[in-house]
């Protein structure tokens, strides 16, 4: 198994990646298969998690790239800045993780969320698309 220890730079070659899902990337500490099938064990400061982007590298300078997985998402788009802020305020009051784009939301899918957006009038779609919450006020958004 390689054990991936390190952030390098983001402008390093890449020997393979790893494509994984949010709340695996939210662990410091798991065993995983590369997207090529390597066995790697990733070790991170605890309290932060495995960005999109950012590459590890660690055993034999092996370098991997983090990947965000597509998940069942739950997606509401609006250009209207009004109805888009009431999505994020009614949203962000019951603490759930954010994923912020250009006139688009994303949030793991919730039908319990879906229902309360639909009830405000907004239309809520659901996709398989990579999730990439905001992490949060008092963590550093670099990636």
């Amino acid at each position: 198994m390689i054990k991936l220890t390190e952030i390098v730079a983001s402008d390093s070659m890449v020997d393979d990646t790893l494509t994984i899902p949010f709340d695996l990337r939210q662990k410091s500490r798991f065993s995983a298969t590369t997207d090529r099938g390597k066995d790697v064990g990733l070790f991170y400061p605890r309290g932060q998690m495995f960005r999109s982007g950012i590459i590890l590298t660690g055993t034999d300078d092996f370098k991997v790239q983090i990947k965000a997985a597509n998940e069942s998402v739950s997606v509401m788009r609006s250009d209207d800045c009004l109805v888009f802020s009431k999505a994020c305020y009614h949203l962000g009051n019951r603490h759930i993780s954010l994923h912020i784009l250009q006139a688009e939301l994303r949030y793991l899918k919730d039908h319990v969320l879906d229902h309360m957006l639909e009830v405000l009038g907004l239309a809520v779609d659901h996709e398989m698309l990579p999730f990439e919450p905001e992490a949060g006020a008092y963590h550093s958004h670099d990636h």
